[in-house]
Order: C-alpha cells, then structure tokens, then sequence
C-alpha cells in the first residue's frame, strides 16, 4: 500500500466571484522511504498540492490517502492530529522562534502532543544529534548560520516520528554548498525509512532527487524516477 495515494483529486478556490481551478485531476502515489521533488513554475499547484499533502486542507473532490487513512473530507480536528503524529514540515525561513534555545525549538511540537518534560529533552536531544549540532543547545538561532537554523528545523519536523517529511523551498536561503548538505541530509533521512518530499521550483534542485513530479497548470505532467548517478546527486561533495 502506497504512503501517500491521491486518486482524480480536484482543488478549486473561490475570490470573489472568480473561481479558480488550482489541482485539475490529480492521481499520484508516494511510497514511504522516497525521496521526491515536486517542481513547477509560480502557479503550477504545487503549494497547494503540498498543502493537501501535508493535510493542511483538503480537496473539492476526489480522493486522498494517508498512510491508508481517508482524509479526503476529514474534519480541522482530524487534519491537525494528522499532521501531528504522522507529519512534518521544513519551510524555506525556518520559522524557529528566536528568542528560544535550539533545544527548546526541537521540543515544541512534543508540547503541543502533551509529551512529558523529561521524555521531550531526551527526543529533541536525540533528533538533534541525528542533524549534528549537539554542541549547539543553548544557543538561540540569531547565534547560528543559516545552514545551522535549518537543521534545527529539520530536527524539530523529526522528533515526533513522522511517516513523512514536506520541505517547502528548504534550500531557498542557502548558499549552494550548505544547501547541498541539506540534500545529503534528507537522502540519509529516507534511506533510514522517513519519506521526504521537497516542494521547488529549481530544476536543479529536483534533479539530485531519485524522484521528479512535475506539474504544470494544475496537472501532474511528469512523475519519474531517476538513477541518482544520473541525477547530479554523484556530483554532490556536501562538508559536515
């Protein structure tokens, strides 16, 4: 069974008296532990196939599946326990609270879950190690680079467990070879079992993901699979 299954899902908005058509027909499979980008231009959809995705909201018509569950007309309530136990998400400027540690960025989520003090610091301890910046605890992100806050966001999407990881333009604010780490980052994530998703709009971005889907107009134009050698992903020399 796929992770993640939309089948003939529209999504159409509605300003004013304007009605516009954002995800025409959308049929898609993701399987848990892919590494995919979804690429298109300014108004293709692809945010707003992220926010279905990522059970922000949730489609006019059609069908989608969650790690087999039908959200496809599921209730606030039943979205936002979703996304908290089943979900995560890195966004292009962090979105990390600056006058919090690195440590007690990490443990939000687990706040919101009802997660005991003791067992929040021992997970958010453990998914900062998993990015690498155990020595960087108690400083605040105004103290760290940009490559730093965005393992800090990384390690706060991990550490309550997600099946998936949706990361919105999470190389946008980056210089190249920091941004190349982060890539590295997120291929060893889904090679230990955790499905990563980017959402971009730069080709070569997408082309260092072993999965492209391309969409344009609402429509999804192109969804393959690619030899990562092939990909530029070879091409890649990412420092710690």
């Amino acid at each position: 069974m796929p992770l993640i299954e939309l089948i003939d899902v529209v999504k159409r908005y509605k300003i004013g008296e304007q009605e516009i058509l954002a995800l025409d027909g959308i049929d898609l499979t993701i399987d848990q532990g892919e590494y995919a980008a979804i690429i298109g231009p300014s108004g293709s959809g692809k945010s707003t196939l992220m926010h279905l995705l990522g059970c922000l909201d949730t489609p006019t018509s059609g069908t989608m599946l969650i790690d087999g569950i039908d959200v496809s007309r599921a209730s606030g309530n039943k979205l936002s326990e979703m996304r908290n136990q089943k979900i995560g998400f890195v966004f292009q400027s962090f979105n990390l609270l600056p006058k919090l540690t690195v440590l007690q960025n990490v443990e939000l989520p687990m706040i919101y879950a009802g997660v005991s003090a003791r067992e929040r610091r021992e997970r958010a301890m453990v998914a900062i190690e998993r990015v690498e910046l155990q020595n960087r605890v108690k400083n605040t992100p105004l103290q760290l680079s940009g490559g730093q806050m965005q393992r800090v966001a990384i390690a706060r999407a991990l550490v309550n467990n997600p099946r998936i990881i949706f990361a919105d333009e999470p190389t946008g604010n980056l210089d190249s070879r920091t941004g190349a780490n982060i890539l590295q980052l997120f291929r060893e994530l889904s090679t230990g079992g955790c499905t990563i998703v980017l959402v971009t709009h730069d080709a070569k971005i997408a082309a260092q993901t072993p999965r492209r889907i391309e969409i344009r107009d609402g429509k999804i134009v192109d969804s393959e699979s690619m030899d990562p050698l092939l990909s530029g992903q070879a091409q890649l020399t990412p420092t710690k």
